[in-house]
């Protein structure tokens, strides 16, 4: 690109030369066209029309596709799919030679007592399918929250509307006998108060045995010889997740959370990950349940958040609460980058199809 310190000695020279005041401005003029116009090739092109840039560099990249909320679970449930067909296949051209690798196995071993016979392997092989895999569709939604601050660390529970396909195993704590005996008729794994504190602390009960627990008020008290064993494992009764009930609550809250009430919680980055369901349910039931995960999602907005100035307490105009958010499946390869406003219940796109 020519300057204005290389143009002022090409002049200067061609002055020297003896070429008359024409001819030098014609060259001046001739040369600022050609450093204007080599200068104009090197600055990015930009679309006025639309406001989009048509150049991609370290500091300006692409922007990454988006998808409405609907668009997205269809993808996925598309991709679900299509790995069931092609493992199906695969599974029907290679099931002869699996039959024969188990059946040699089972030879090797002298056919042990509870594995089946050869016989009872091929008539199994041959009469049910190939078992599919119902992934877990899950969402990530990153929120514009220090969890390091007061009143930013969001925890707490839902029920959605279908379900997340989850049952789990629970461990009742009461002193109440007949809750107690009640609690194990209903389908608790465990249920009792200082009799059932021991046998877990002398190890007779063990607490990988059961996967959330419930408690009445009066034996949180009791529960701290155990709260190291139950803590770490997130096990401890709290009551931003609704599990510490009373007696006469105690079995609808059990049946809750036997049936996969969603617990979510914001991780150091500020992100809630939360399964929404099934492949199996289809994109009107996980639809449900996302809008049902984002309403309680926005109920629970705190007054201040974003990592602003230290000391602010308002939250400066036009600073976002939702940030990104993506859906993916248990197998899928990577995810996908859901348009947020199909998401945010204060949107008047909230979970609908933008074109």
């Amino acid at each position: 690109m020519i300057d204005d310190i290389q143009l002022k000695h090409t002049v200067y020279s061609l002055s020297l030369l003896g070429i008359n005041n024409r001819l030098v401005m014609a060259s001046r003029n001739l040369l600022r066209r050609i450093a204007t116009t080599t200068q104009q090739q090197r600055q990015p092109t930009i679309s006025t029309s639309s406001s989009v840039r048509t150049y991609v560099t370290r500091a300006h990249p692409s922007p990454l596709p988006t998808a409405p909320i609907q668009n997205a679970i269809e993808s996925l449930l598309a991709g679900i799919e299509t790995r069931h067909q092609s493992r199906t296949e695969r599974w029907e051209k290679n099931k002869d030679s699996r039959v024969d690798q188990f059946i040699s196995y089972v030879d090797k071993r002298n056919n042990p007592s509870g594995l089946p016979t050869p016989d009872e392997i091929r008539d199994e092989a041959n009469s049910k399918p190939y078992r599919r895999m119902d992934e877990t569709i899950e969402l990530a939604l990153q929120l514009n929250l220090d969890p390091r601050k007061p009143g930013q660390s969001l925890r707490g529970s839902l029920s959605l509307p279908h379900g997340n396909g989850k049952s789990f195993q629970v461990a009742v704590f009461t002193s109440d006998v007949k809750v107690a005996t009640a609690a194990k008729e209903a389908g608790a794994i465990a249920a009792g108060g200082e009799e059932l504190i021991e046998s877990i602390q002398n190890g007779t009960t063990s607490i990988s045995g059961f996967e959330r627990t419930l408690a009445s008020p009066e034996m949180m008290s009791q529960l701290a010889p155990i709260a190291r064993l139950l803590g770490p494992r997130g096990l401890m009764p709290n009551p931003k997740l609704n599990t510490i009930i009373k007696p006469d609550d105690m079995l609808d809250a059990l049946q809750l959370q036997m049936s996969g009430v969603s617990n979510y919680r914001t991780d150091k980055e500020g992100i809630v990950r939360l399964g929404i369901g099934k492949g199996s349910f289809g994109t009107d039931k996980l639809l449900d349940n996302i809008r049902e995960m984002m309403n309680e999602i926005q109920s629970v907005k705190p007054e201040s958040f974003g990592k602003g100035k230290k000391g602010q307490k308002k939250v400066a105009k036009g600073t976002k609460y939702y940030l990104k958010a993506h859906l993916s499946s248990t197998q899928s390869k990577g995810s996908l980058l859901v348009d947020m406003r199909t998401l945010d219940p204060t949107s008047s796109f909230f979970m609908s199809d933008i074109q």
